[in-house]
């Protein structure tokens, strides 16, 4: 940023409608519908219903049309990572954020100033979406949501051997994982079959229509079955996918002495699987860990960092310490789902 560009301070402001870009005059993940929104990715506390303009990925506007149909917004605009569009007065690009299928880091660049707002984003590898990809800047806008030294991701292959080895100690038994259906799910069986699985795996009706889409945007994920119309002997030591919320239902009895597993970066903290009734707790998040912000933080180099959407605090206290000039940005509607988008 040159002397004479004018600070992003003096032109982002935080209004109770969410992060709003003064000069080019829209918001960036409105928490309430607005005349133009700058979407980073499909999950609803970041994309929701009845904006006039959406200026998104591709994927995010796919996921869009998906969940919301003609509520995804009256025009929508496709940007793909790496194209460029002025919206008033700023340049607005997307760049990968690896967090799900068509996630993006927002860059906003004004008259020599560029700040990237980073919505949620991870570092390590998803075959379901494009990586992360650090981008320079003025003002890095980060998420917080595990920002606390205690989160310390495990390695996605160990977490998924956890249920093969449940597999061939109770093979006779559904094994019903819980997971997120946009993003999470994917990525679960994205990693099942990585690891060799190749029988079909069966779903829950809720994550149906978001698997069909990433297999249309060309995410591999093998044979999926509904579980509907099923009887339970063809269940047994079979892998079923299902929304958490469907874990503790009627939906669930079906299942023949299933065994309870669900992947979440807070399975970490035990209190919160006993209060979920999981047996197997699978430490598997599609945010970055303590491990992955700090490094983030240090690999991007923005001189000022801005930390919102979590545990804002201890990631602010490190970045000072480290010699950023850090501060928390209290947005509204950020966690709102943080235990289920995670």
């Amino acid at each position: 940023m040159t002397t004479r560009a004018p600070h992003p301070e003096t032109w982002l402001e935080v209004r109770p409608q969410g992060l709003y870009c003064k000069p080019g005059g829209f918001y960036v993940d409105p928490a309430r519908p607005v005349e133009r929104a700058v979407v980073t990715h499909g999950h609803a506390d970041h994309a929701r219903p009845n904006n006039a303009k959406v200026l998104a990925t591709p994927e995010t506007l796919a996921i869009m049309k998906a969940r919301y149909r003609d509520a995804a917004g009256k025009s929508l605009q496709p940007l793909a990572y790496g194209e460029v569009q002025k919206v008033g007065e700023v340049d607005v690009a997307f760049a990968p954020a690896g967090h799900v299928l068509g996630s993006a880091q927002a860059v906003l660049s004004y008259k020599g100033a560029r700040c990237v707002v980073s919505g949620d984003y991870k570092r390590r590898a998803d075959p379901t979406c494009a990586a992360f990809e650090p981008v320079a800047c003025d003002v890095f806008i980060t998420e917080a949501t595990f920002g606390l030294p205690v989160f310390r991701h495990p390695d996605d292959k160990e977490e998924i051997s956890k249920i093969f080895k449940s597999l061939e100690l109770f093979p006779e038994r559904a094994h019903l994982v819980g997971a997120y259906g946009l993003g999470k799910a994917q990525r679960v069986i994205a990693l099942l079959r990585q690891a060799g699985y190749q029988r079909p795996i069966y779903l829950h009706g809720a994550l149906q229509a978001l698997c069909e889409l990433y297999q249309a945007e060309g995410v591999a994920l093998g044979q999926l079955e509904p579980v509907a119309g099923r009887e339970a002997v063809e269940l047994a030591g079979a892998i079923v996918m299902a929304p958490p919320s469907a874990l503790a239902d009627r939906w669930s009895r079906r299942l023949p002495d299933a065994v309870t597993a669900m992947a979440s970066g807070w399975m970490r903290v035990r209190q919160r699987a006993r209060q979920r009734g999981v047996e197997l707790p699978l430490i598997i998040s599609d945010h970055a860990d303590w491990d992955e912000l700090t490094a983030t933080l240090e690999e991007v180099a923005a001189p000022e960092v801005w930390v919102t959407h979590g545990n804002e605090e201890a990631l602010v206290h490190w970045a000072s310490q480290k010699g950023f000039r850090a501060r928390a940005l209290s947005l509204i509607g950020r966690g709102e789902e943080e235990q289920e988008s995670e």
